[in-house]
């Protein structure tokens, strides 16, 4: 862990997305900010990154010539967009899908994607998975998925008067998504990796 990671992550203070935009970080160090609190991340391994590769070239091949775009990490999701940078929230999903033009900022995603996919690591706990469901549901992502490639499962979550109802696919399944009509994501082709 390089000085700058060690400082930021025992550190008691509260950042903004002005602080966090100045960090002056080695190669290859990530950090999301939630509710003002840095947090470290690890960097993917080789499946969960031939995953978040598959899933990612079925929902692009999808969007193509369509208004909403798909983001792959590191891209800088701003959950709750304060103008003047003083929103102390931003993540970096897996993938991000947007359909808003205006929320795509040349920094990153300005406000709340539209659906969201996050793969599971090894080093995922179970309070960054409830941190995180929970997040994105207050800023409104109208669908997240949730990949775990040990289990060869996709929880899939839709936003429905302000909480998520969710479904489990299989590996044998298709997975459709209920915010892009007719996009529909063959998990045999995603965990056959």
């Amino acid at each position: 862990m390089s000085g700058a990671a060690q400082k930021l992550s025992h550190e008691d203070r509260r950042f903004s997305y002005a602080d966090y935009k100045a960090w002056e970080l080695d190669e290859g160090e990530r950090f999301e900010l939630i509710g003002g609190t840095a947090y470290a991340m690890s960097a993917p391994n080789d499946l969960h990154q031939a995953i978040c590769g598959e899933m990612f070239r079925q929902i692009a091949n999808y969007l193509l010539d369509k208004p909403c775009k798909a983001r792959p990490a590191p891209y800088d999701v701003r959950l709750f967009y304060a103008e003047d940078e003083s929103d102390d929230t931003v993540v970096q999903p897996d993938i991000s899908v947007i359909c808003d033009e205006k929320k795509r900022g040349p920094e990153g995603c300005r406000g709340a994607p539209d659906l969201v996919v996050e793969i599971l690591s090894p080093s995922n706990t179970a309070d960054e998975y409830i941190r995180k469901f929970n997040l994105y549901m207050k800023a409104g992502v109208r669908e997240y998925w949730i990949v775990a490639p040990e289990s060869k499962t996709v929880q899939a979550f839709v936003l429905r008067n302000g909480a998520y109802t969710g479904t489990v696919y299989d590996s044998g399944a298709a997975l459709p998504s209920a915010v892009l009509e007719g996009l529909s994501i063959a998990l045999t082709g995603v965990f056959a990796l």
